[in-house]
């Protein structure tokens, strides 16, 4: 689980972009944290660039598939 201090630096948004899930080594349409939706780890990713390979880590049969998913989006004003 991804945690901050600061809720004034943090804004909820209803984004389709929040959706969707990768699949490992997928370029990351849009910077930010990503989380695997079956053991919680996260991991940061830049936009245009790949997602942390299959082998980043491990998931048991229970877990499934490695699959990202974005949770906090980084803008750039």
């Amino acid at each position: 689980m991804a945690y901050y201090k600061y809720p004034e630096v943090l804004t909820q948004r209803q984004d389709l972009q929040f959706d969707q899930a990768f699949h490992p080594g997928a370029f990351a349409p849009l910077s930010g944290i990503y989380r695997c939706e079956g053991c919680g780890r996260e991991a940061v990713s830049t936009k245009d660039n790949p997602l942390p390979p299959q082998d980043h880590h491990q998931h048991t049969l229970q877990q499934g598939d490695i699959r990202w998913r974005l949770i906090v989006m980084s803008t750039h004003a």
